[in-house]
């Protein structure tokens, strides 16, 4: 900045030295017919444009070079903070918001800050200096000044002003464009299976007719700014010629320094005009810096402890003490007084009706929310207590909509294990029952995945995310309904190979089918938040009269079992 600064201001003196070497010129070598004068003034006047040259291309330069890493440091402290939003606050803002003020937002602050940078900073040192010199000319003139300036402030500010609301609904409507366009691109399937492809344009069109009508009423306001600037500006340049001209008739005024005034109050409208033209950036760039703030400003509800801990009690064993949960403005709790304990070597199955808050209950454990009373403990620790990395690497998780990033099945694999070999891969796609599927791809490991797994099944993809799970090698394996796509038989396998491996881990299956639980050492039965049985398949059925209908209603495996 301090560079910058210096730049502009040698840029500046330098255009504001060059009217008062061009009246010399008309002044002292024009009128006595003095060559020489003529061409070392010239000279001087080309020297002292290239240093005006020079000093602006760099101003430029240096400008351009601090706006640009300033959007990327916000980039990055929004990407930053994002990354440390609960559930809760991503609910809050949405996905679409958030991609808008990353890119779009931070993009109308950075565009700001070249225009302040590149020109801003030139204006007031223009205005000032242009000032001072025209008064050098002739103070005769310098009323013109008092009303000319503020007659150009006054009229853009009038439309500048009624600017800013519009730029505010224009953010808006363009968080709604992107929202729509990514319902549609995600729920292309839904779409396309229903035949409302003309119902989800006629969708579109609305947004985009919204965004397109409030971006009209900003264009016609920013139309008017030009042709008020050149208004005032040709008005301006009319007056001083029309009362110049009285006084170089009077004697009292010089042609050259006549044309020297004439140039400084250029040089002046021009640093006003160039404040209003960065003033119709303003307005926009305001409303986008306050989205971006409350970003930035919003801290996330999960808080990681003043001296976090850092190593475990016990190994694998997740523990819930009277938890519930209640998210905030909801009427009932989404958990009520839910006690359990998952050890190492044993199977914990949930199983409930749906919107039991069987997903719930396990993404408590990770800490994706935070209980509203009680306490979640793994390996006997509080996991607010709990330094995250910690926690989360004593975690492998598949959730109850396995996501795939683009790129190949071995880095998507090693999300679990970015060290993990193309052996161990393989190990664990056998153990997922996937190593036929991706053996008979081309590319084998390095097939290309599209982004969020949408060139493979359903089945398959689920499959490679218990792969993955399964590379980083945990004490606790979560698996959140990750069986519900595989046939009985594959499901059957999968938890046998599944029994092998981790024999030293606490494993906690959130399933629909009673088929995938049978064998677990402990069920626990959720109904409307709460458990209302736990034990093993055989005692619940006679005991759970919940478990029992479910498992009646699927085709009678409680009475085969």
């Amino acid at each position: 900045m301090a560079v910058l600064l210096a730049l502009q201001l040698a840029g500046t003196m330098a255009a504001l030295y060059l009217p008062r070497l061009n009246a010399d010129i008309i002044d002292l070598g024009i009128a006595r017919t003095d060559t020489g004068y003529i061409v070392r003034t010239g000279g001087w006047m080309l020297l002292v444009s290239a240093l005006q040259i020079t000093c602006s291309i760099a101003a430029v330069y240096v400008g351009a070079k601090t706006a640009m890493g300033f959007g990327r440091d916000l980039r990055a402290a929004i990407f930053s903070r994002v990354g440390g939003f609960s559930s809760r606050e991503m609910a809050r803002f949405g996905a679409p918001s958030l991609i808008t003020r990353t890119t779009n937002d931070v993009q109308q602050v950075q565009m700001l800050l070249v225009v302040t940078l590149t020109m801003m900073v030139t204006t007031p040192i223009m205005a000032v200096g242009g000032v001072t010199m025209a008064l050098r000319e002739d103070v005769g003139l310098s009323w013109l000044m008092l009303v000319v300036v503020p007659a150009m402030v006054l009229s853009v500010g009038l439309i500048i002003s009624r600017m800013a609301p519009e730029f505010r609904a224009m953010q808006v409507r363009i968080d709604e464009v992107n929202r729509v366009l990514r319902e549609q691109l995600t729920g292309i399937r839904v779409v396309r299976a229903f035949v409302r492809e003309p119902h989800e344009s006629r969708r579109f069109a609305a947004a985009n007719a919204d965004l397109t009508a409030t971006a009209l009423r900003v264009g016609r306001l920013q139309a008017r700014i030009f042709p008020t600037v050149m208004f005032v500006f040709n008005a301006s340049s009319i007056a001083v010629l029309w009362f110049g001209a009285s006084r170089v008739d009077a004697g009292a005024l010089n042609i050259g320094a006549l044309t020297a005034f004439l140039q400084y109050l250029v040089l002046i409208l021009m640093s006003v005009m160039m404040a209003t033209f960065m003033a119709m950036m303003v307005p926009r760039a305001v409303v986008c810096a306050e989205r971006i703030a409350e970003v930035l400003a919003t801290e996330s509800t999960l808080v990681t402890a003043a001296v976090p801990v850092t190593r475990t009690q016990t190994r694998a064993t997740v523990e819930f003490r009277s938890v519930s949960l209640r998210y905030p403005g909801a009427d009932a709790p989404v958990l009520r007084d839910v006690s359990f304990v998952a050890r190492a070597g044993q199977t914990t199955a949930i199983i409930g009706s749906t919107g039991a808050g069987k997903t719930t209950l396990l993404s408590l454990i990770p800490r994706l929310f935070d209980v509203t009373s009680g306490a979640v403990l793994v390996g006997g620790v509080d996991v607010r207590e709990l330094d995250p990395d910690t926690l989360w690497r004593l975690i492998g998780l598949t959730p109850q909509r396995p996501y795939l990033f683009s790129g190949t099945v071995a880095s998507n694999l090693r999300y679990g294990d970015p060290d993990a070999s193309d052996d161990k891969l393989w190990r664990c796609l056998d153990i997922a029952q996937a190593r036929d599927f991706v053996a008979a791809m081309p590319a084998g490991l390095d097939a290309e995945i599209a982004q969020g797994g949408t060139n493979v099944s359903g089945g398959q993809r689920q499959r490679l995310a218990i792969a993955r799970a399964l590379a980083r090698e945990p004490e606790i394996y979560l698996f959140d309904d990750s069986f519900s796509a595989l046939d009985l038989t594959t499901d059957a396998q999968l938890r046998a190979a599944l029994r092998q491996v981790t024999a030293d881990a606490a494993l906690i299956v959130v399933a629909q089918r009673v088929s995938t639980i049978i064998d677990a050492d402990q069920i626990l039965v959720l109904e409307d938040g709460e458990v209302v049985g736990v034990g093993r398949h055989a005692e619940l059925l006679k005991t759970c009269p919940t478990y029992a209908e479910i498992a009646q209603s699927q085709r009678g495996v409680g009475a085969s079992a």
